[in-house]
């Protein structure tokens, strides 16, 4: 498989107007063609402004297809630059039926790890002002997702992304996708992301909290022992 890096992209938290207040936010990244060094926590010039939900050692790069781009410029209605959703790297050849959780890469001198899908948040709509945007990328799948970092050094645009391995439980991003958004009642979905050691722990707390409200709903269904 031919895994093309289009564009490495970083960016600091800029403070924008968004529904008549400022909101601090990382999701404008621009392209540089510099080697940058990749932490355990991210890349070099880089940073984010809700470091909660973004950022961090199982957060540390966020990813998106080129293949989604033609999508979203038509649903957007304009052409979109690289690093439109505020990734750290445009590739191409990649997209998130392609890969699956705990899945690992050769990055220039960093080796990668596959931890979660991207979890769209409403910054896509400050950035762009629609307001649906994230039940649109959610209902999509064309998320993109994050890699953690298994080993540090430096990165370039011109390295290969090369897949070093495939996990055995092969659970795909759209599939975790699909059981986060769409099938929240799935049970067997949700045991099936859990067998994963290396889902993220956000993800894997929130499978867990699911999936016990989820059980107990169906043990009182079924005995009929509804409060």
């Amino acid at each position: 498989m031919n895994i093309e890096i289009l564009s490495i992209n970083v960016g600091k938290p800029k403070q924008v107007q968004y529904q008549n207040k400022e909101v601090s936010t990382g999701i404008y990244k621009t392209p540089t063609t510099k080697a940058l060094y990749l932490s355990f926590l991210n890349l070099e010039g880089d940073g984010q402004a809700d470091l909660v939900h973004h950022g961090g050692k199982e957060k540390a790069v966020c990813v998106y297809p080129y293949e989604h781009y033609p999508f979203w410029e038509a649903q957007l209605q304009r052409e979109l630059p690289i690093g439109a959703f505020g990734e750290n790297l445009t590739i191409r050849g990649l997209v998130e039926t392609d890969v699956c959780i705990g899945d690992t890469f050769q990055l220039g001198e960093a080796v990668v790890q596959i931890s979660q899908p991207r979890q769209p948040c409403y910054k896509l709509s400050v950035r762009y002002g629609v307001p649906e945007m994230l039940v649109k990328v959610q209902e999509t799948g064309y998320t993109g997702y994050y890699f953690r970092v298994l080993k540090e050094g430096l990165v370039s645009h011109t390295d290969g992304l090369i897949r070093l391995s495939c996990h055995p439980k092969a659970i795909t991003v759209s599939y975790a996708n699909r059981i986060m958004h769409q099938e929240k009642d799935n049970i067997d979905g949700m045991k099936k992301l859990l067998e994963v050691e290396e889902l993220s722990s956000n993800w894997r707390a929130t499978f867990t909290k699911r999936l016990s409200g989820v059980e107990i709903d169906t043990r009182e269904r079924l005995t009929g022992n509804q409060a």
